[in-house]
């Protein structure tokens, strides 16, 4: 089966953003919260906040902490869930002290295809690549969102299930737990979200699985910290995004990406069962499918169906025969 060659060579380089959101060492990071909490699309008046250069239109899901040319450290949203669940005083840190440091860095000239990044993504466990020039200067970001942007694998997505890459079991909590412990679990269990699922105190006794309601994720806590609220006060049920578009394990990966474009998020949950079954499909599942021994495997299970389907016609014909 042919894949549409656009789909299979995207230009990586336009999954760099050469405009992300900088900021000095010194800068109060309750600032920078308040930077990182603003939506990509968004007006961010940056002109009135000292120490900072922005770049683009919108803001990003990281924050790079720069001294003149040279990348100090970068701050992104999974640091700000650590940092709440540490509950830690933002208006009396400076970012250069919660900052990653040193940086995982790529020359532009070694950054040739889409694998390239997914390999030091996956190295590092990072989800954020600063690209640099020959001179080692800041060229921008490649990030998990600007690589799913430039990749359009409608072939290769047809082929594959959900089943085949969300995660299972998920990590879940019930609508009245606090927000501060929701943000200790994502801290804890290293996620990106946290699905909210239906208190009833009679769910056992009517023996069926779990009703996901909503969802928390990593992002909505960067949000809470610049509104400054009190994480401890409030309610999953208070804050969560509902209602869910639930998956299948049976949909096509290309219905999950279609959904993540349309409703412009970064994770869908998956429930099958009747709810005895959840599980999670982020954008980190639907870059896996580009992993090269993936897709070693893929093309390897489709030449054994293939050689499957050729036995069963000569095996027909020789029948009519």
């Amino acid at each position: 089966m042919p894949l549409d060659s656009p789909l299979m060579e995207p230009q990586v380089v336009d999954a760099i953003d050469r405009e992300p959101l900088i900021v000095t060492p010194a800068m109060p990071l309750i600032q920078v919260i308040e930077l990182m909490s603003q939506r990509r699309g968004q007006s961010c008046s940056l002109e009135e906040v000292p120490d900072v250069t922005r770049r683009t239109q919108g803001c990003s899901s990281c924050v790079l902490v720069m001294e003149g040319e040279a990348v100090q450290g970068i701050v992104t949203e999974r640091d700000m869930v650590r940092l709440a669940a540490r509950q830690l005083d933002a208006s009396e840190t400076a970012v250069s002290a919660v900052m990653a440091s040193p940086v995982i860095s790529l020359p532009q000239s070694d950054l040739r295809d889409v694998f390239s990044a997914l390999f030091l993504f996956r190295r590092y466990r990072i989800r954020h690549l600063v690209i640099l020039d020959s001179d080692e200067r800041l060229v921008g970001v490649v990030s998990q969102s600007s690589l799913r942007e430039i990749v359009r694998p409608a072939n290769l997505l047809k082929m594959r299930r959900v089943a085949d890459v969300m995660t299972n079991p998920v990590i879940y909590a019930y609508e009245s737990t606090p927000v501060l412990e929701l943000a200790k679990l994502m801290a804890e269990h290293r996620v990106s979200c946290i699905v909210i699922i239906e208190e009833d105190p009679e769910l056992d006794l009517r023996h069926i699985g779990l009703i996901p309601v909503g969802i928390v994720t990593e992002r909505d806590l960067v949000q809470f910290q610049a509104l400054q609220l009190e994480l401890a006060s409030l309610e999953a049920r208070d804050v969560m995004s509902a209602p869910l578009f639930l998956l299948n394990p049976k949909d096509s990966l290309l219905t999950a990406y279609e959904e993540m474009q349309q409703r412009r998020v970064r994770r869908l949950v998956v429930s099958w069962d009747w709810g005895k079954g959840l599980g999670i499909v982020t954008q980190t599942s639907l870059l896996r499918i580009f992993d090269p021994m993936e897709m070693y495997g893929v093309i390897e299970s489709l030449q054994d169906t293939v050689k499957t389907l050729e036995a069963e016609v000569k095996a027909l014909r020789k029948a009519k025969e």
